[in-house]
């Protein structure tokens, strides 16, 4: 049996490489493409991690270094009280 969040899968990579194809243009697009996968989500999910990492040519290091060191950024979805 699938859970839902297995079956929500491929059609959220679908829209994190769509984020990571409409940024790529732009000269430090890191930033930009977090703030997108964020507004798209609500967090940035696992699942973004290595499409980004790829796209960006940058290590998981690099990019959870960026994550966690902006606080506008959330790794997991808000509570329902903010």
């Amino acid at each position: 049996m699938t859970s839902p969040s297995n079956a929500a899968q491929p059609e959220g990579l679908a829209e994190i490489d769509a984020i990571i194809a409409a940024h790529l243009w732009r000269e430090g697009p890191l930033l930009p493409i977090l703030h997108a996968v964020q507004a798209a989500f609500g967090f940035i999910p696992q699942a973004a991690h290595a499409p980004i990492c790829a796209g960006l040519n940058i290590t998981k290091a690099e990019l959870h270094g960026v994550i966690s060191f902006y606080h506008d950024f959330r790794d997991k979805p808000a509570g329902t009280h903010v």
